[in-house]
């Protein structure tokens, strides 16, 4: 659970640092962006999949479906639950909704540890039950104060939660299911940078090819980390550290010229807390392994 761990909070700072890297891409839009990222990141995978031997994963992931076609339906959703999460990354930045997305990162991990405590039967340790005490104080302020959250933040706090149940469902909760749902989704991918017609803007600012390139990097390591960690920790767990990431996500938003305002405190604070909370877990939990190992 250690290297779990370890993971899922190289994931968070892999993605906070490609939500800021997502504003230096400009002229391109959301879309195009997108489409480069998945086209770019998708060979970085298989790469890594091939050095690493998760390559089998996929192989049997398409002898599966080719024993039983009825599955492409699962897949097909899965890969759109999964491009819809991944073009909102990368669109919220550039249209100043990174707020209203980093909200929903918040409200994300809440929704995993409930849907994991009632169909899971997960266990939560006392900081862990206190944690989520403090992220639902957080969400029960905004609600008050709003009346509601943004398509934005309903989007991400309940389409990731879904995704990883039907994925769990599948049974393609690995790395190669990954790859089957970015495979699936490189026709929307293609269709996007090429309705950007990206050689005219490409031509005209020659200093982003290597910004392109640089964005499929990042982008596979961020999620190889994010899908590795999610199948190394208990359902709960995996939810609660994904407070890490939002917390970041806010500072790059802070970052590109959003704000906070007075009456928005808190709710973050207390998320804030909850954050700092599950990092104590964590270190509890690897000092405790520490002492197991002679």
């Amino acid at each position: 659970m250690s290297r779990g761990l370890l993971l899922s909070l190289l994931s968070s700072l892999l993605f906070a640092l490609l939500y800021y890297y997502t504003s230096l891409l400009a002229p391109l839009d959301g879309e195009a962006v997108y489409g480069w990222r998945m086209l770019l990141t998708f060979p970085c995978l298989s790469l890594f999949m091939l050095y690493s031997g998760d390559w089998q994963a996929a192989r049997e992931l398409i002898q599966r479906l080719l024993a039983r076609p009825a599955l492409l339906a699962g897949l097909l959703a899965s890969s759109a639950l999964l491009g819809i999460q991944l073009w909102l990354f990368m669109w919220a930045p550039l249209a100043g909704r990174a707020l209203q997305v980093s909200l929903g990162y918040f409200l994300m991990p809440l929704v995993i540890v409930l849907v994991g405590r009632l169909f899971y039967r997960d266990r939560l340790t006392g900081l862990q039950r206190l944690a989520v005490a403090c992220a639902t104080l957080g969400v029960t302020h905004e609600l008050y104060r709003a009346g509601g959250f943004s398509w934005e933040t309903l989007v991400v706090a309940i389409g990731y939660p879904l995704y990883f149940v039907l994925r769990r469902q599948l049974g393609n909760n690995h790395l190669g299911g990954l790859w089957m749902d970015m495979l699936l989704m490189l026709p929307a991918a293609g269709w996007f940078v090429a309705a950007s017609a990206p050689g005219v803007t490409l031509q005209a600012q020659p200093t982003l090819y290597p910004l392109i390139l640089v964005l499929g990097a990042l982008s596979a390591a961020a999620l190889v980390c994010y899908t590795l960690a999610s199948r190394m920790l208990v359902f709960s767990l995996f939810g609660l550290l994904g407070y890490v990431e939002p917390v970041l996500l806010v500072g790059v938003a802070l970052l590109l010229g959003e704000s906070i305002a007075p009456h928005e405190w808190l709710t973050y604070i207390p998320t804030w807390l909850a954050m700092g909370l599950l990092v104590l877990e964590g270190i509890r939990h690897l000092s405790a392994r520490r002492r197991l190992v002679p």
